[in-house]
């Protein structure tokens, strides 16, 4: 599920403004429309829209995946929206839809397409808090929610996968501080540095990594737990940092799974 982590460390996860449901399509295409490498003459909007008239893109359970397609290259992305009371989408199953995933798939990305939208079926039909969407009560909580369903998705295939989605997060990562003309892919794996924050209210936070030089400069900032909370994404003293998922524990203790990158 590449194109989904990319869009939710990227900031496509939005709330919808209302529960119409073409509101809601044309509000999602606008985002994919945002990104530099969509064109004008992809027509997401307008194919959006038309293929949702000829059939209903509803999968049941609280979740939609429309998509527009074009024949040139391009990456293929995504974009969410959550509706906190439901659309009426007219889905299979009749239930309400509270998760909209927008696909925009270039020809060359086809395969690629379809195993995400598989592996995002799978995830769905494994994981129930996937299914009791109409529990979340705000946008921090859907991404977690989802973060934690990719983690998942990620431990149950083959170490050839995860590789290549760790490489996707170093990659976003490394985009925020520097070009990639200076430093190669290959260069920033060996500085990935994975790490776990406990946070809890009954004590201060406990970083947990092998990298004592890590553990000294994430200890030296005070709010690391809130801005990974809010915003999945830090920079720090030549160090970013993204947030990979939760867990959460009784008497309030949530478990930050992280990564940090440092730049060579």
């Amino acid at each position: 599920m590449k194109a989904l982590l990319k869009a939710l460390q990227e900031g496509r996860l939005v709330e919808l403004p209302d529960n119409d449901k073409t509101d809601a399509l044309e509000f999602l295409a606008a985002l994919i429309e945002a990104i530099p490498e969509v064109q004008v003459e992809d027509q997401v909007t307008e194919k959006i829209i038309a293929r949702e008239t000829l059939h209903n893109t509803g999968i049941g359970k609280g979740w939609a995946c429309p998509h527009a397609t074009t024949l040139r290259d391009a990456e293929l992305v995504c974009s969410v929206g959550w509706s906190p009371n439901g659309i009426r989408y007219g889905s299979p199953d009749g239930e309400p839809v509270r998760l909209v995933v927008m696909y925009f798939v270039p020809e060359p990305q086809k395969n690629a397409y379809l195993k995400e939208i598989s592996s995002l079926a799978k995830a769905i039909h494994q994981t129930p808090a996937l299914q009791q969407l109409q529990e979340l009560q705000e946008l921090s909580e859907v991404r977690h929610t989802l973060l934690d369903a990719i983690s998942h998705a990620i431990e149950s295939v083959g170490p050839e996968a995860r590789a290549r989605m760790i490489q996707l997060e170093v990659r976003h990562a490394a985009s925020q501080l520097m070009t990639p003309s200076k430093t190669t892919l290959s260069d920033l794996v060996h500085h990935l540095l994975p790490f776990s924050l406990l946070v809890s209210a009954e004590a201060p936070p406990i970083i947990l990594a092998q990298d004592q030089l890590l553990v000294q400069q994430l200890e030296s900032i005070n709010s690391l737990a809130p801005q990974l909370a809010e915003h999945g994404f830090l920079e720090h003293q030549g160090v970013s940092v993204a947030l990979r998922s939760t867990e959460h524990f009784s008497k309030d203790r949530v478990l930050y799974h992280c990564i940090a990158v440092r730049i060579p």
